[in-house]
């Protein structure tokens, strides 16, 4: 299996898990899921890494961080949907 089939397969596996349809988050908990994000310096690193990419002189290693760094990006925005899917009211006005 290829990095990006794992990477796919990775996905489909922590959306199963996460179960982001399910509206069971608290208000509170959701609330604290959308406030996560990347530190600073992560983000710095992911746009030198970026950078790197686009002038073609990635690292083997620097390839398996960017793949890393997109695998938590995947997870955190299938919470991030369960997140704001538990905040929205129901279309009927109830809830």
């Amino acid at each position: 299996m290829q990095a990006t089939e794992m990477s796919i397969a990775e996905g489909a596996i922590w959306s199963r898990m996460l179960e982001p349809d399910k509206l069971t988050l608290s208000p509170a908990s959701a609330k604290d899921i959308l406030a996560l994000d990347f530190p600073e310096a992560d983000k710095v690193r992911m746009h030198e890494l970026a950078a790197k990419a686009r002038e073609g002189t990635l690292t083997s290693q620097d390839e398996m961080e960017i793949d890393i760094y997109g695998r938590v990006g995947s997870v955190l925005s299938i919470w991030k949907s369960k997140a704001r899917k538990s905040l929205r009211k129901p279309a009927n006005g109830r809830g």
